[in-house]
């Protein structure tokens, strides 16, 4: 099994996100992650979907993505290529007592503490996943409360791959 980063430039219309899930869901394919937002031109929404499997599924869903009448460009994000990033926040139990310990790891992290309350606080940090999972693993010594991701987003590098669509 493995992880495929797929990018799709779809129509802005109403239900196409769920037309695209609708696929993963009637072929029993799993999402890993799914991101998506409006583009430069607002016509149009860039979708990106982490999903798993052997080469002969990912090579299945993305001949599937590309019969789907809105769907205008699908590209494979390459990691060598491409740049991903994501943003946790994650909610973590602290006293007064706790929370400089929680402030001085965030700091290493580059992480922003968003909210506190007298008896939590919630860290913001954005990036790879690698550096995201590494700052949940340090913060095993608290008490994690909630965590919410939002997946990834990603583009390719350079220019060589930008789609330019007429009106």
């Amino acid at each position: 099994m493995q992880k495929k980063v797929f990018q799709l430039l779809v129509d802005n219309t109403s239900g196409v996100l769920s037309r695209i899930a609708g696929l993963f869901s009637r072929r029993g394919y799993n999402i890993d992650s799914i991101t998506a937002g409006v583009t430069a031109d607002p016509r149009y929404t860039r979708i990106t979907i982490v999903t798993d499997g052997d080469d002969e599924i990912l090579e299945q869903i993305e001949k599937q993505l590309e019969k789907l009448v809105d769907v205008r460009d699908i590209r494979v994000l390459e990691p060598e290529n491409s740049v991903y990033r994501e943003l946790c926040m994650i909610k973590i139990e602290a006293d007064a007592k706790a929370r400089q310990g929680i402030i001085s790891l965030a700091e290493v992290f580059r992480a922003s503490i968003v909210d506190v309350a007298p008896d939590a606080v919630i860290a913001e940090i954005t990036g790879n996943q690698s550096k995201i999972n590494a700052f949940i693993d340090l913060l095993s010594d608290f008490r994690i409360l909630e965590i919410a991701r939002t997946g990834i987003a990603g583009l390719q590098r350079g220019t060589e791959g930008v789609i330019w669509l007429d009106p």
